[in-house]
């Protein structure tokens, strides 16, 4: 579903990706890891041109994602939930999730808001439909957040960091819909720093560092027998938290 060939991005004179391979099979629930700076964030944002690469070449669903087709291709392929929940403030719960498939998808707004309803129950907040995200929580928001990436009915669904922004005593209802969702034939792609999630959901956990692949495995080979020297280190620290 996904391939990413030789992709390097810099910000000036800043090379945060540095010669990234990577494919993401159809249904495959794939964990980005890594410190800070590591470039997981960078690498999700490039599999919709969000950041568009320096140099290399990004597929989705067989095809060459380019400058010109990024918008028709990402649109019908992939949707995205960032850290900040990116709601619109000034629009309802139920207006946020049928914007997308009214305006770009051409739905119906019946059924756009059929499709909304099934969705908001999916996370468990049907009876938020016509409230404003103001009046929510952050685990609320974030979990309406993914219900309007569902109602897109996309093949991807890409999560960056989407626990990062909340405060601890929230993070667990939002994994706890993403667990849910694993379940579902969506391919996924998760940058998080929750190991217990990675461990539980990923078909396979990818490492990175210094703007590389570091190393890559499932979650047995990354939780009992690590390879790498930067991964054991890492892994140790942050299971130490």
């Amino acid at each position: 579903m996904i391939k990413l060939v030789n992709v390097n991005k810099y910000f000036g004179s800043l090379h945060v990706l540095k010669d990234v391979n990577l494919e993401v099979k159809e249904g495959e629930k794939l964990v980005i890891i890594g410190p800070s700076g590591s470039g997981k964030s960078t690498t999700v944002r490039c599999m919709n041109f969000l950041e568009e690469p320096s140099s290399g070449e990004v597929y989705i669903d067989g095809e060459l994602l380019t400058h010109k087709n990024k918008t028709e291709l990402v649109k019908r392929t992939s949707a995205m939930v960032f850290q900040q929940f990116n709601l619109y403030p000034h629009m309802d719960v139920l207006h946020n999730l049928t914007l997308a498939p009214i305006k770009l998808q051409k739905k119906s707004k019946a059924e756009a808001e059929e499709l909304a309803m099934k969705y908001l129950k999916l996370v468990g907040l049907e009876d938020k439909a016509h409230v404003y995200p103001a009046t929510l929580s952050g685990g609320q928001q974030q979990r309406v957040a993914i219900a309007r990436a569902l109602t897109t009915q996309q093949k991807i669904i890409i999560f960056d960091e989407p626990t990062s922004a909340l405060d601890p005593e929230t993070v667990q209802e939002v994994l706890d819909v993403m667990i849910r969702l694993s379940e579902e034939n969506i391919t996924m792609v998760v940058v998080t720093h929750e190991m217990g999630f990675a461990r539980e959901v990923a078909d396979r956990i990818v490492f990175m560092d210094e703007g590389r692949i570091i190393e890559e495995g499932t979650p047995e080979h990354f939780f009992t027998n690590p390879e790498n020297e930067r991964t054991k280190a890492f892994l140790g620290k942050i299971l130490r938290q």
